[in-house]
């Protein structure tokens, strides 16, 4: 849980609000063969694939999703594999679009299947994005990394930004490493630049997918200690985590997914210590068997 500190940094105030989230994608179809067999069976295959063509032309992976984020908040979202989590947090930044839902960030509602791409620029520069695999730029050091978006987004002066830069490497704890480049890195230390180059604009929100899934297990530590930190400073941040002991120590609350549905969106403490939900209870039992 939160300890005391986290929690005199949480707000009343709405930061984030997500209404009816539906995402669909192609549904897979089993391809017809190049010449149909010569023999008896011929007919009955043909009907077959008659029937896979009536498929639904798309299988929809989220069934709208509804919550909402106050200030300071950190919303961790838990789930089985393939629930569909991170489809959600890319919805909420664009790089998916939805089919259906909106998002409203600091009172700015947007449709998130119709909002235009000046819009969806704009929106961006109150979000930051941490994804699983770092997503640097190889031919960059990692202060360039960090001041690219500075400079090219937000037209911030070079001298500017790379003090901003220094800054937030620094608070990373890699002022050290500014002049490396992302294959002189560890991946825990690649994340660490991805963070900070998330922190260096400022954001509103800062969205983590599962930012500790690439790493070695030995590198997990550093990360999520960077992430606990500005959980402690006050930022509001959305994380998608299999990290469940992480999530119960950091979370104010959680988002349960499975099978594209929200089963549980609450308190953090109503869902590790006194949820009656069967499945919730049947998840938590399966991670602390593991462990």
């Amino acid at each position: 849980m939160p300890d005391k500190e986290m929690t005199k940094a949480i707000g009343n105030e709405t930061m984030l609000q997500v209404l009816d989230l539906h995402k669909s994608f192609p549904a897979a179809l089993t391809a017809a063969p190049a010449k149909a067999p010569e023999s008896k069976d011929s007919a009955s295959r043909s009907s077959l694939f008659a029937r896979q063509k009536k498929a639904p032309a798309v299988s929809e992976i989220l069934h709208g999703i509804s919550f909402e984020v106050k200030q300071g908040d950190v919303l961790a979202v838990l789930g089985p594999s393939g629930s569909g989590k991170t489809t959600m947090l890319r919805c909420l930044n664009f790089l998916e679009r939805a089919e259906k839902g909106s998002v409203t960030l600091r009172g700015q509602e947007l449709s998130l299947k119709r909002a235009s791409k000046a819009q969806i620029a704009e929106y961006r520069m109150h979000t930051g994005f941490v994804f699983q695999n770092y997503n640097l730029f190889s031919n960059k050091t990692a202060l360039q990394n960090v001041t690219e978006g500075l400079i090219i987004a937000r037209k911030i002066p070079k001298e500017e930004a790379e003090r901003k830069g220094l800054e937030v490497l620094q608070k990373v704890g890699l002022s050290d490493k500014r002049d490396f480049y992302p294959s002189q890195l560890s991946g825990g230390q690649q994340q660490r630049v991805a963070i900070a180059r998330a922190i260096a604009s400022d954001p509103d929100i800062i969205f983590f997918d599962e930012p500790t899934s690439a790493l070695d297990p030995e590198l997990i530590g550093e990360v999520l200690s960077v992430i606990r930190q500005l959980a402690k400073e006050g930022m509001t941040m959305i994380i998608v985590t299999h990290e469940i002991h992480f999530a119960r120590e950091v979370a104010s609350h959680v988002l349960f997914m499975e099978d594209g549905q929200a089963l549980f969106n609450g308190p953090a403490a109503d869902f590790f210590e006194t949820s009656d939900n069967a499945r919730v209870q049947s998840f938590l039992r399966s991670l602390n068997a593991e462990s």
